[in-house]
């Protein structure tokens, strides 16, 4: 079974994220939308239920997704749910750059 996650605040779901999801979701079984949990110096919009929530609305038409929360490393959620793929959107050349590094992390 090809299992995927697409981790991301999702502070709030925007039309970005869900071209996104509507795109992976014809390329694996089983897409994971995993929304972070952690702590951040951003200030948030939106409590984690609340995220939840309007990413399980915005999402509800797709039916091999799970909306998920985590906290910790991303590569620890991969191993629990047995996903060896992980979904990045890229905007600009700054953003390959930065996934590129997190990948080879990731990686190791």
């Amino acid at each position: 079974m090809k299992i995927a996650i697409y981790p991301g605040s999702f502070d709030p779901i925007t039309n970005g994220h869900i071209d996104i999801i509507n795109r992976s979701s014809k390329l694996y079984n089983k897409l994971y939308i995993a929304i972070s949990n952690e702590e951040s110096s951003k200030e948030r919009l939106f409590s984690i239920a609340d995220r939840i929530s309007l990413t399980k609305m915005a999402t509800k038409e797709i039916s091999n997704i799970e909306v998920v929360s985590f906290n910790g490393l991303l590569v620890d959620l991969c191993n629990k749910l047995h996903s060896k793929v992980i979904i990045r959107g890229l905007r600009a050349l700054s953003d390959y750059d930065y996934e590129f590094k997190m990948a080879l992390m990731n990686r190791t």
